[in-house]
This record gives structure tokens, C-alpha cells and sequence, in this order.
């Protein structure tokens, strides 16, 4: 884990650390998992860091946007959690009505951002639930019946594969990668 904390920005949190029971806490209060660690990233190389050392030393992987999965997704017992939370910023595009968001946004975020300008998202109904998992599930909110679900309207994805190599996925740009996130048309 050494090793690891080396190579991040964020926080490497470890089961005798004094925040690793808030750490690893998901907002369902059923879920009471243990990972071996929670990986606080801060930006894509923390994330790529993870993965990679996770797939190095077989563990197995939780991505935490929000931790408001009822399923407890945002997390596991004895693997490695990438928290996204403190990868929140959000760059709205007014001219484009487009917004770029990191995944560890919530909606509450996101309808911050995009309201002075008059945009909105057709996203869930609950304002600490994450952008990533939210959207990757489908997204069916307020605006849905008008304007489609959340997934329906994202363009573009950054993503951190299994081999930890970064690449962004559209419709023009790896379409079976953006098609497959998109729920692979089931």
C-alpha cells in the first residue's frame, strides 16, 4: 500500500487509519463492508494509479461516485475502493449546452453548476445521488418524460480501463466502448 500512496495525490486510507470507518461508509447504512483500502483520488492519474495496483495485486475494485448505490456497488469487502468524491468539477458549456463533469459530481453539483445558465440535466430526483452511477444505470427523473433518461444525453465518456489506460469513448470515438457503457442496447 506504500507503494500505492506513492504514486497518488489523494489519500490511501487503510483499516487502522482514524477516517476509515467514514471512509468506507456508503450511504445505504445496511452495507457494512471492510475494504482493504480506500483509494481517495483527486484527479485521473490517482485513478489510473488504482486501478493499475489493484489489478497488480488481485484485488478486486469498487468505484464510489456519490456511495448512494442501495446495492452498496460504491463498495466491498477486502478490495480496493476508488472514491471519486473529490473529483467534483463540473465546466458548463453555455454556447454548446453541454456540461463536462467529474465523476464524483452529485446532481446537486451538477444543477449548481448548470442552473445560472439556465440548463438542466435530465437526471435523477435526489441531489447527493452521483452523476456516474446514476447515469450508467439509466437516469429517470423530473425531466425524463420530455427529454429522454440521463444516459440518453451523455455524449461523451473519460474512461480508466481495466489495464489502467485512460481513453474517451463517444459515438465517432471507440462507439462499441460508448455503446457498451450505454447498456450495450439491452
Amino acid at each position: 500500500f506504500e507503494r500505492l500512496q506513492a504514486a497518488m495525490r489523494g489519500e490511501v486510507i487503510l483499516p487502522n487509519h482514524p477516517e476509515y470507518d467514514a471512509a468506507r461508509c456508503v450511504y445505504n447504512g445496511m452495507i457494512d463492508k471492510r475494504p482493504a483500502v480506500v483509494a481517495r483520488c483527486v484527479d485521473v492519474a490517482d485513478v489510473m494509479s488504482a486501478v493499475t495496483f489493484a489489478r497488480d495485486h488481485d484485488l478486486l475494485i469498487a468505484v464510489r461516485g456519490g456511495g448512494h448505490s442501495v446495492a452498496g456497488n460504491g463498495t466491498c469487502d477486502d478490495g480496493l475502493v476508488i472514491d471519486l468524491s473529490r473529483m467534483n468539477s463540473i465546466h458548463v458549456d453555455p454556447a454548446r449546452r453541454t456540461a463536462r463533469v467529474e465523476g464524483g459530481a452529485t446532481w446537486g453539483d451538477v444543477d449548481h453548476a448548470t442552473q445560472p445558465f439556465e440548463l438542466a440535466v435530465p437526471a435523477g430526483i435526489i441531489s447527493t445521488t452521483g452523476v456516474g452511477g446514476l447515469t450508467l444505470g439509466g437516469g429517470f427523473g423530473y425531466l425524463s418524460r420530455k427529454y429522454g433518461l440521463t444516459l440518453d444525453n451523455l455524449v461523451a465518456a473519460d474512461l480508466v480501463l481495466a489495464d489502467g489506460s485512460f481513453v474517451t469513448t463517444s459515438e465517432t470515438e471507440r462507439p462499441d466502448l460508448f455503446w457498451a457503457i450505454r447498456g450495450g442496447g439491452g
